[in-house]
């Protein structure tokens, strides 16, 4: 299987989305792309905007290339409204149960006049490789309000999960990733820049599947918004890759550096630990 990460917060902009080709299915998992609208009480620097254009336009382009789409959950970051999903074969997060209700709205206007596979718990067979579904899992720590998302196993000779927002904070996403014995561990990291707290359980979790697994982890997202991500990586008992590392790329956490890139932008000379230009882009 060839793994594709399209856009992450390494890349710059709030994603997890993925393409996962294999001998006969292009996948593509949580099509989404979005920025944070506010943060260090500021709104998204001239080079998040420039980068969120162009991570859109690529998720379009692997989209039309896919024939399955997986949605995990309903926030913006991981599914695309307004794109063209006709003859796809979508399969999602169930609209109806085990969702809160900002999400059930979304859901609802989505799918209006779509046909859909709901995915919790299911096990579905494409034409050379079965995908595998988690129960609806709570999106980071157990009694969360931000809902539910669901976990995917792909599995075609090696099995890769892409354990999306689960944050891998609570118990029963650990248990499902450990007993699933993955190859392949595409997840989001814990919140520790909103949520001091989740940096002890988080290494303690991934320091688990470490042990008991011998996945290569791919970890990015919520905690490369925090600019001590690189010292939480060093914690952990192997350090995992982010989608840039994955792919050879600088990593350019750009909303973790908001307030910084804002100071380039007037002009000041501040330093940040990557190459910015929006040429560069």
């Amino acid at each position: 299987m060839r793994i594709v990460p399209i856009a992450s917060e390494s890349l710059g902009v709030r994603s997890l989305a993925v393409y996962i080709k294999t001998r006969k299915d292009n996948i593509l998992i949580d099509p989404g792309v979005a920025l944070g609208p506010k943060r260090y009480s500021l709104p998204p620097a001239k080079a998040e905007i420039e980068k969120l254009k162009l991570v859109q336009k690529s998720i379009l382009e692997f989209l039309a290339m896919a024939n399955t789409i997986i949605i995990s959950h309903y926030h913006y970051d991981h599914y695309t409204p307004g794109a063209n999903y006709e003859n796809k074969h979508l399969i999602i997060k169930n609209p109806s149960r085990n969702i809160n209700k900002s999400q059930k709205r979304r859901a609802s206007k989505f799918l209006k006049d779509k046909n859909y596979t709901s995915a919790d718990g299911k096990n579905i067979t494409l034409k050379e490789c079965r995908i595998k579904f988690s129960p609806p899992l709570p999106h980071g720590e157990k009694g969360t309000r931000l809902g539910f998302v669901i976990m995917t196993m792909i599995e075609d000779k090696k099995k890769i999960i892409h354990a999306s927002d689960t944050q891998l904070l609570n118990k029963e996403s650990i248990k499902w990733i450990i007993d699933n014995m993955p190859d392949t561990l595409i997840a989001s990291g814990p919140p520790t820049y909103i949520l001091k707290h989740t940096w002890k359980s988080g290494i303690k979790n991934i320091n688990r599947i470490i042990q008991e697994t011998d996945a290569h982890i791919i970890l990015d997202h919520h905690i490369i918004r925090d600019k001590r991500y690189p010292r939480f990586f060093k914690e952990l008992e192997k350090e995992p890759s982010t989608f840039a590392k994955y792919l050879g790329r600088e990593e350019t956490p750009l909303e973790a550096y908001r307030k910084e890139l804002h100071m380039i932008e007037k002009g000041e000379k501040v330093k940040i630990p990557f190459r910015y230009s929006l040429s560069s882009l």
